[in-house]
């Protein structure tokens, strides 16, 4: 499923434009990026969390040259999918 396809769907159920709601989904995720740029932690109930985790330093491998690559601490976003919607996705 695309942006696209999601935009469209939420504005056949609400009955606005496929421009308004277009610009809704935008400002939503801009605010998600935000936030997480912060490093806040963002919880959806019933769908689940948006986090930032910090990743520890460690060394990796070139594939192509072997050469070993140092890889220095990052911060990465996450997403952990609430009980709620895993049981709904296995059909419970």
């Amino acid at each position: 499923m695309t942006k696209a396809d999601i935009v469209e769907e939420i504005a056949a159920k609400t009955g606005l434009t496929r421009k308004e709601t277009a610009e809704i989904f935008a400002h939503f995720i801009a605010a998600v990026k935000a936030a997480l740029k912060q490093g806040k932690h963002i919880e959806i109930r019933g769908f689940g969390t948006f986090k930032v985790v910090t990743r520890k330093p460690r060394t990796a491998r070139n594939p192509r040259t072997g050469e070993v690559v140092p890889l220095a601490e990052r911060k990465v976003p996450v997403f952990k999918v609430s009980r709620e919607l895993k049981d709904r996705v296995a059909g419970l």
